[in-house]
């Protein structure tokens, strides 16, 4: 891995000092200095599943719930809710006295045009606006959702912490198209955004001010969010060789998600805690997009089945550690209940580039170009996208690596022109295990065509079965229709599993408030 000397200009100063309300105050610390997975390519976190738009979504908007540690949904912006006429009618009722960044409250109006912007977007939101009849605010304080058909994760929709989040916006934002990201950020959540210091591949700084937390005691984002630095401040360092040494000089104060061959020296140092705060681990994805030939045959995409080795693509970036990573893997984590062995010798078995070939011909495949979107700015995405142009090409795949910046990765992905349009055939793909569990979050699983996720896949198959497993009462009714999707996942090929692997965060030794389940710069103080 490539190093360069210590920029020490990345280092930001605090502000001068100001009195802060008592909720900020931290022990004498006024700025926490951060270093994410990824820059904020986006201000609006519809607009992308990148966790590093994600996170700066957790930092300036709150959601009516969310999970705890131990991932059960709590109310975060809701006071509660009630349920009548047997699960067809939900009443929820906002926290009293919380305000926007300008200084507007929050109303129920703001929630239910919020709710509606994400639902277009959100897999397990589709799935309740279709059984949803009408959507109402009441007062200021209280909105209903009336149903056509019970919706039983309805909690665990609203309260998702990731891709996508159902945050609050003032209703004013939350009216504009998903499909047009917005670029002013009005906030609900505890810091507002400083727009003015926002250095794009560098630097995004949020600022704490009037926020009323939740009166529940810290637990994740099932509780409440306490700002406890006056300034939060993104350093985006794409070299993670100068993340490190930022790290042991002091220079930034925590480093979200540590490069695997860094570890070791990180855990050494006496100034600096390593731990694994996001336990569910990182799943990476070949994604195909279905539009376009030649991937717009499942034949061809199924031909990859015979070559792809998922753990070439484990040790390229994590080594020959198997605690590090696992493979064997299918539709769903390690962690997810709903994990099993159906058709997983798809993965298992002998790997074969000359099967892979005569599979291709007998599809017919004519040569025809395959663009792989290639980000080389971000470390995991950029070795493993080298190790899939190298395993498509050596299969019989015309490809070839399409390098940029992940900003221009994130843009392009959404573009459904042809790949000589502007468009794109394949691409790396990472989610973390929370938003894999089961078939109704899990976003590459969808195939609902144009409606579904980056590469719009038609499957009716899955989408008959995701209906089954949402009908399903309990686990043990789930888990054989688990085994039927991850069969169908052979079958139709929307992606195909690159393995699983988990990844540390790092911080200043005296850092505390470090919580368990996904990495966040919230509720984090100098002890």
């Amino acid at each position: 891995m490539r190093r360069r000397t210590l920029l020490t200009t990345l280092a930001v100063a605090p502000l001068a000092a100001r009195a802060a309300p008592a909720l900020a105050q931290g022990s004498a610390a006024t700025t926490l200095r951060y270093m994410p997975q990824a820059d904020v390519t986006s201000i609006d976190p519809m607009s992308t599943t990148s966790y590093g738009v994600r996170n700066h979504g957790h930092m300036c908007w709150d959601t009516l719930y969310g999970p705890d540690e131990n991932f059960v949904i709590r109310p975060q912006l809701a006071a509660g809710h009630t349920v009548e006429d047997d699960g067809l009618r939900w009443i929820f009722t906002l926290r009293p006295g919380v305000r926007f960044h300008d200084n507007e409250p929050v109303r129920a109006r703001d929630a239910v045009a919020s709710i509606q912007r994400w639902w277009a977007r959100d897999t397990l939101g589709q799935t309740l606006r279709d059984r949803t009849d009408a959507i109402t605010a009441l007062d200021d304080r209280r909105f209903e959702i009336r149903l056509k058909q019970r919706f039983g994760p309805m909690l665990e929709a609203l309260g998702k912490p990731s891709s996508y989040p159902c945050f609050i916006f003032p209703e004013r934002f939350a009216t504009v198209d998903p499909a047009r990201p917005f670029t002013e950020v009005v906030g609900s959540g505890p810091y507002r955004w400083v727009a003015a210091e926002r250095l794009s591949g560098a630097r995004a700084v949020y600022r704490f001010e009037g926020y009323v937390p939740n009166p529940a005691a810290p637990s994740l984002l099932g509780g409440a969010k306490m700002a406890h630095f006056e300034r939060v401040v993104f350093n985006w360092i794409p070299d993670a060789g100068t993340a490190a040494a930022a790290l042991q000089s002091g220079e930034i104060d925590m480093y979200e998600q540590v490069a695997p061959d860094l570890r070791g020296l990180l855990a050494r140092h006496r100034d600096v805690v390593l731990d694994r705060v996001d336990t569910g681990g990182l799943v990476a994805h070949l994604r195909f997009n279905q539009l376009h030939a030649p991937f717009d045959d499942p034949a061809v995409r199924r031909a990859l089945l015979h070559s792809i080795n998922q753990s070439d693509f484990m040790t390229s970036i994590m080594g020959n550690d198997r605690r590090l990573w696992s493979d064997g893997i299918g539709a769903f984590p390690t962690a997810s209940p709903l994990a099993n062995d159906e058709g997983i010798a798809a993965m298992t078995s002998p790997r074969s580039v000359d099967r892979a070939r005569e599979a291709l011909r007998a599809a017919g495949y004519a040569n025809t170009p395959v663009t792989v979107l290639h980000p080389t700015d971000v470390t995991n995405n950029n070795t493993m996208t080298t190790v899939l142009t190298d395993v498509l090409k050596r299969s019989g795949l015309n490809a070839d690596s399409a390098t940029s910046d992940w900003a221009t990765v994130l843009q392009r992905r959404a573009n459904q022109n042809p790949p000589g349009q502007g468009g794109w055939n394949a691409l790396i793909v990472l989610f973390g295990g929370v938003d894999l569990a089961n078939p109704g979050v899990h976003p590459l699983l969808r195939g609902n065509g144009r409606q579904a996720w980056f590469g719009w896949p038609t499957s009716p198959t899955l989408e008959t079965l995701r209906d089954e497993w949402l009908a399903a009462p309990d686990l043990d009714a789930q888990k054989p229709i688990a085994r039927r999707v991850q069969a169908a996942l052979w079958q139709d090929a929307p992606y195909i599993p690159l393995g699983q692997y988990y990844t540390d965060a790092a911080w200043r030794r005296g850092l505390v408030g470090i919580q368990k389940g996904m990495t966040l710069p919230l509720n984090i103080r100098r002890g």
